[in-house]
């Protein structure tokens, strides 16, 4: 089984009158003439990979095989894990080290592997189900592996052992406390679980009954805003298991929520969906403080066929007051939230899949249905630089805390490590 899309503008402003909130909404039409020229100026023809890449072809023809048309047999990565046998869904590092890794695919396998050499420590086994969530806990101590089934596994990192496991039914999301032993999960009854790591002491927070389609835990741990099928968002008490706001209707999006984040200190939170809104909420009042909406480029579908767009990332920047949000046009929309105003806008051939921003500078990173990391200036919208080596689309990405190593999985049964190259550091 695969996830579907999104599993994973326009600008506005805001003008305050007394008491009153008026919300003005700026669409963001196609790029015109001039702004495709622009983007075409910006555009670096590297001859000397693809010379590179045409000599490398003849030595042997045997690399090339699995290669899909378009896909260059290039290859930038440094380490390749390759023991999953299917499409490779997701990964993610230790975060007190950055030297491990946990990949999890449609194999129904999971693995914690080594960064520096790609060697395997261990398998997270007896899935039945495609793995499409996996993390580590915030002290590393522990690694948590998901399956579509909604079998949830926890294993002691350096015992390697299985220490936990529930069954909560078709999951949709998964994601550890920042602070502390516990982990909470979305499903496909609406309902979020929270745990508390090896007891199992369990809390539920009732949502509509459709999909939790996304979950993230807000920076300060006592809240968590989850997002849902049926367009509406809700920020919950993780103690009193209440819900503090109802974002619905007018508030909420029309369609599908496929991601919500934060900003560094929580008082912010970003919604995404698939009916091409971000949405930036205040998340003290649960008011919400401006709508991003992307009017997709019609020139791009060819006529007749329907077209599909959606907010498929978002991400807010810690060190200047910008938001980025990528789309499955291949949009990627850099606003600025102190204006309200969109700031840059990057196109890519194919659909973002995710974006990431570096920790501390305006660099927002990019994977994409074409198979390319890309990092992106955020104050110039400038192209930096662009990693290869798969042969199918990335489907998820992280990032090492000093922004040095980029992990990759993909539909070609691979992930990979890139060390990435900043001329500037």
């Amino acid at each position: 089984m695969e996830p579907g899309p999104g599993e994973g503008g326009a600008a506005g402003a805001v003008h305050f009158h007394g008491d009153e909130e008026i919300i003005e909404v700026v669409e963001l039409g196609p790029p015109g003439p001039d702004d495709l020229a622009n983007e075409m100026e910006d555009v670096d023809f590297d001859e000397e990979a693809i010379q590179g890449a045409e000599e490398q072809a003849w030595e042997t023809e045997e690399e090339d095989e699995g290669v899909e048309d378009g896909m260059e047999a290039q290859d930038d990565s440094e380490v390749t894990f390759s023991e999953h046998s299917a499409s490779v869904f997701c990964v993610s590092l230790d975060p007190t080290t950055n030297t491990l890794a946990v990949t999890g695919g449609e194999d129904d396998k999971a693995f914690v592997w080594r960064l520096s050499d790609g060697e395997r420590l261990f398998e997270c086994s007896g899935h039945k189900d495609s793995v499409t969530c996996a993390g580590f806990s915030h002290d590393s101590m522990f690694v948590a592996t998901g399956d579509m089934s909604g079998l949830i596994k926890v294993w002691q990192v350096d015992t390697k052992k299985e220490i936990w496991s529930f069954d909560v039914g078709d999951l949709e999301w998964m994601e550890w406390h920042p602070q502390a032993h516990v982990l909470l999960a979305g499903t496909a009854d609406g309902n979020s679980w929270m745990w508390k790591i090896p007891s199992g002491e369990c809390k539920t927070f009732q949502g509509p009954s459709c999909p939790a389609t996304c979950g993230r835990v807000l920076p300060d741990g006592k809240r968590a805003v989850v997002g849902y099928e049926d367009g509406t968002v809700r920020i919950w008490d993780l103690k009193q298991g209440s819900s503090l706001h109802v974002l619905k209707g007018q508030d909420g999006h029309q369609g599908p929520l496929t991601c919500v984040t934060s900003n560094k200190d929580g008082s912010l939170v970003m919604t995404g969906s698939v009916d091409c809104h971000a949405k930036l909420v205040n998340s003290a009042t649960g008011k919400v403080v401006c709508v991003f909406k992307m009017e997709s480029a019609a020139s791009k579908s060819p006529a007749g066929e329907a077209e599909s767009n959606s907010v498929e990332s978002l991400g807010f920047c810690n060190v200047m007051p910008l938001a980025a949000v990528g789309y499955l046009d291949g949009t990627l929309a850099i606003y600025d939230i102190s204006t309200q105003s969109l700031r840059q806008r990057c196109q890519h051939e194919s659909g973002i899949v995710q974006l990431l921003w570096e920790d501390g500078a305006a660099v927002v990173y990019t994977c994409s249905l074409d198979g390319a990391v890309r990092l992106w200036d955020a104050r110039s919208g400038k192209l930096i630089s662009e990693y290869r080596g798969h042969s199918a689309e990335i489907l998820d990405f992280a990032v090492n805390k000093d922004a040095s190593i980029v992990v990759t999985t993909s539909g070609d049964h691979q992930a990979k490590v890139f060390c990435v190259q900043r001329p500037d550091r």
